[in-house]
């Protein structure tokens, strides 16, 4: 099966893509600079492999929850890819990402997939690997570091312990672990095989915190809410 696969929801950007046995990989730096150097990138892969969008089965991404640029970037890119060369598209949550790619680097088959959310806050979801396949075991969230609660036995997984290393669940084992592209990968056949393929135009970001700032008038009407009353003349 021939996939395209990336990821810009955390600061480092991650490409993969498969045909058939072959293996084509690239990490960079994400953020602001994942929209500059996507495009590009996926091209000499392509190239790297012979291969055209055209001859891929379709292409996965990283639908969030993560950097707001990021998830905007790729869902962008994927949708701009997909109705270029007619493909489906096949979104995945971030996090599951998180977990599989623990599993494959620590053989961990219980998680809580955590990423930092700045604004001190993490994303989180519980995992458990059974029967060939990822379990959820706790719902998609976000919440300040130290209100997270983490069930026995499971293990702390993400990049959100070196932010908050004293307030993330301190009584937990913490393991590393990035949603790379070639997670998406790994994990690509068997949502594929259960239908979870759709057409570009129904491809959304997820990003559980959907508001990062307060707007001008927010403030504004905050600020007079909280100012003492002006005496009268």
């Amino acid at each position: 099966m021939n996939l395209l696969a990336f990821d810009t929801s955390t600061d480092t950007l991650f490409i993969a893509i498969q045909r058939g046995d072959q293996l084509w990989q690239h990490q960079a730096t994400g953020g602001a600079n994942s929209s500059a150097t996507l495009i590009p990138a996926i091209q000499a892969g392509l190239q790297a492999l012979d291969l055209k969008l055209v001859d891929l089965k379709a292409i996965v991404f990283g639908r969030g929850p993560g950097s707001f640029t990021g998830l905007r970037t790729s869902c962008a890119i994927a949708q701009g890819l997909a109705f270029g060369a007619d493909l489906p598209l096949l979104p995945i949550d971030t996090l599951l990402a998180v977990a599989e790619e623990a599993r494959h680097q620590h053989g961990c088959t219980d998680v809580m997939a955590v990423l930092d959310a700045r604004m001190s806050e993490v994303y989180h979801a519980g995992y458990r690997w059974a029967d060939g396949l990822w379990q959820a075991t706790h719902a998609l969230g976000v919440c300040a570091p130290e209100t997270l609660t983490v069930p026995a036995p499971a293990v702390v997984v993400g990049n959100a312990q070196a932010a908050y290393p004293d307030r993330l669940a301190p009584a937990a084992q913490h393991l590393a672990a990035l949603p790379t592209a070639t997670a998406l990968l790994r994990l690509a056949p068997k949502l594929i095989a259960d239908g979870h393929l759709i057409e570009a135009s129904y491809a959304l970001p997820l990003y559980i915190r959907d508001k990062v700032a307060k707007t001008t008038a927010e403030r504004e009407a905050e600020r007079q809410a909280t100012e003492p009353p002006h005496p009268h003349a």
